[in-house]
C-alpha cells in the first residue's frame, strides 16, 4: 500500500478501502498535505443500506478518495461475502488522531457542523475546539461554523472556509446531508482533505457521550445509542435489514 491507493472491498456496492486504523490515518495525513480537496467518507451499515436503496447516494459515497468502514455491521457483511475487511475504522477515532497529529505539526482544521451559539453559550463546534485544545496542547481549529444553514448560504460558508486556509475540514452535518454537501462543493473548496464525520463534534464537545468501552469492544455501540435515544429505532432497523439481506445476497451468489 502507498499513500494514494489501497485494495478496495465491495460491500453491497460500496467500495471500502481495506485499511486498518494506522493505514487510514497515514492516508488522511497524506491527503492533508495537498490542496486538492481529497474526500473521506465514513459509512456504517445504516448508510450502506441507504446506498442500496438510493443509487444516487451510492454514487456520491463511491466518489470519495477513501471510504472507511465505520461500523461492525459493515465488517460482518464483508466476512459474510467472503471478502473480509481488516476491521472497523471509526470515523471519530480517525478524526481525533488527525487532531492529535495536527497539534504536533501545526496543521489547520476547520469544524463545520452541529448547533450554533445560543443564549451566550458557545457553538458546539467552538466548544469541541476548546475541549480538544485542553486535551492536545497547541490545538485550536482555524475556523468554525455551525451546521444550521440553508443551501443558499453555502457560498458564504465556502468563502469563510477558504479564507481560513485549512488542511482539513471536518464536515459534521449528518448522513447523507454531509456527503451530498461535500460532493456538491468540493471543487470550490481550497483544502487538503474533507471528511464526513456525523455527530463527532457533539462527542468532542461533551454534548453527547460515546458508548462505554464495553459496548465498543463487543460491537454493540449501536445498541447503546438506541438505549440512549429510543427515537432512533426506525433508523436502527436498517442494520438487521442490511445483515439479513446480505446473507441472502451471499446465497444468491453461491
Amino acid at each position: 500500500m502507498n499513500g494514494d491507493t489501497t485494495e478496495k472491498i465491495n460491500v453491497r456496492g460500496v467500495r471500502f478501502d481495506n485499511v486498518d486504523e494506522s493505514e487510514a490515518l497515514f492516508r488522511a495525513l497524506t491527503f492533508g498535505e495537498t490542496r486538492q480537496a481529497r474526500v473521506i467518507y465514513t459509512p456504517n451499515a445504516e448508510i450502506v443500506q441507504m446506498c442500496i436503496e438510493d443509487k444516487a447516494i451510492e454514487n456520491i459515497i463511491n466518489s470519495a478518495d477513501m471510504i472507511i468502514p465505520d461500523g461492525a455491521g459493515v465488517v460482518l457483511a464483508s466476512k459474510l461475502l467472503h471478502r473480509p475487511l481488516k476491521g472497523k475504522v471509526a470515523g471519530i477515532e480517525l478524526a481525533e488522531a488527525i487532531v492529535r497529529e495536527s497539534a504536533k505539526s501545526g496543521k489547520r482544521i476547520f469544524f463545520l457542523g452541529s448547533k450554533p451559539e445560543r443564549d451566550g453559550e458557545p457553538s458546539i463546534a467552538d466548544l469541541a475546539g476548546q475541549k480538544l485544545g485542553e486535551k492536545y496542547e497547541g490545538f485550536r481549529p482555524c475556523g468554525t461554523h455551525d451546521g444550521y444553514f440553508k443551501e443558499e448560504q453555502s457560498a458564504e460558508i465556502i468563502e469563510q472556509i477558504n479564507a481560513a486556509d485549512p488542511d482539513f475540514v471536518f464536515v459534521c452535518l449528518g448522513a447523507p446531508r454531509q456527503e451530498k454537501w461535500i460532493y456538491d462543493h468540493r471543487s470550490q473548496l481550497r483544502a487538503g482533505c474533507l471528511i464526513g464525520l456525523g455527530g463527532s463534534l457533539d462527542v468532542f464537545a461533551g454534548a453527547v457521550k460515546r458508548a462505554p468501552r464495553f459496548f465498543i469492544r463487543t460491537r454493540l455501540e449501536w445498541f447503546y445509542r438506541l438505549l440512549k435515544q429510543p427515537s432512533r429505532i426506525g433508523r436502527m432497523m436498517k442494520l438487521p435489514k442490511f445483515i439479513i439481506s446480505t446473507v441472502f445476497c451471499r446465497k444468491d451468489k453461491a
